[in-house]
């Protein structure tokens, strides 16, 4: 569970796209306490370098962004208009808590809400569309007009990050929002763990990479030198797919490009290999930083492998077997 437990702290870290500066500052620390050899870049990406026998280089990125939102304007009764970061489900996020957080670094708390939030009071309450347009945020604040508002420091640009509500069970699902991707955040630090405290000879160099982007398309557009990259984020669980819970999934083909041929048969092979609970899918709306490395044209191979999420982009729920598949898969095909 100490996976999870990791997890547990980072997923309560806010870092919607954009605002990333708190968690890869958190994850940089971790790597001190490893001492580990690690850079930040321009972009704010964590790097985190690994040596190994030969002279060939391979990436392991996963993503510490997440969904989140800005304020967009304020309305004349005190609430707020917001534009959404990613693509969330909106409809998953009325009613939920968040923190308004300003540019100078006050938060504040407050819930999303549709325009028609109350059954006793809009006849269409149950059927207004969510959406940005039929949707605000309820500002925990004695307001009743813009001016009130700004008088607190809040105005269009801020942040705004969802309350994850992460729970952990005894039976070891872990069920939160964001899992996509701080789950496999969490699985490249035990990955680490494994390599130190195992003392785990690597057969290639390896580079972590740590997005801040991902969400918004553009987390591995650019990255360091490295020959392949294997992106490690959320496995899709749903109708046409044969991902569970509970398995590594292995990504023949998203919605951009198919993976690399060889390195996907090798992980397949690997998979086999170890007995690990896996699932090969076609993922038809998903992409991933390695799609976003090779639409900007670095000359790599890539793959994509990750735990099992459910429900992605709403209240999102993988369990401890997919986590320790994971693992196990990417140790198999670095060592």
């Amino acid at each position: 569970m100490k996976t999870l437990k990791f997890a547990e702290k980072i997923l309560s870290i806010p870092s919607p796209s954009g605002y990333t500066k708190k968690i890869i500052n958190y994850l940089a620390e971790e790597c001190k306490d490893r001492n580990l050899i690690y850079d930040i870049s321009p972009k704010g990406n964590l790097i985190i370098n690994l040596e190994g026998k030969n002279d060939y280089t391979v990436g392991l990125c996963a993503h510490a962004d997440t969904l989140g939102a800005m304020i967009k304007s304020i309305n004349h009764d005190g609430t707020l208009k917001f534009t959404v970061i990613g693509g969330p489900l909106l409809p998953t996020y009325d009613g939920e808590y968040c923190y308004i957080i300003t540019r100078d670094g006050q938060v504040f708390t407050g819930t999303f809400l549709a325009d028609s939030p109350s059954a006793h009071v809009y006849q269409n309450a149950k059927s207004l569309e969510r959406n940005e347009k039929n949707m605000h945020i309820r500002l925990d604040e004695k307001v009743k007009n813009k001016t009130e508002v700004q008088n607190l420091g809040i105005a269009p640009g801020d942040f705004v990050s969802v309350e994850p509500k992460t729970i952990i069970t005894k039976n070891g699902f872990i069920k939160s929002r964001f899992l996509d991707d701080k789950i496999s955040v969490a699985i490249l630090f035990s990955v680490i763990d494994e390599i130190i405290s195992h003392k785990i000879q690597l057969k290639n160099n390896v580079k972590i990479i740590i997005t801040a982007y991902e969400e918004v398309g553009h987390g591995a557009s650019s990255i360091p030198e490295v020959n392949e990259l294997i992106a490690v984020d959320m496995g899709c669980v749903g109708a046409d797919l044969s991902c569970t819970e509970y398995d590594v999934s292995i990504c023949a083909k998203d919605s951009f490009s198919p993976y690399d041929f060889d390195i996907t048969n090798h992980l397949v092979k690997i998979a086999k290999k170890l007995k690990l609970s896996y699932a090969l899918d076609i993922y038809p709306y998903y992409g991933s930083d390695v799609s976003a490395a090779l639409r900007s044209g670095n000359n790599i191979k890539g793959a994509l492998i990750g735990p099992g999420v459910s429900a992605s982009h709403g209240m999102e729920r993988t369990h401890l077997d997919a986590v320790n598949n994971t693992i196990r898969l990417i140790i198999g095909y670095l060592s």
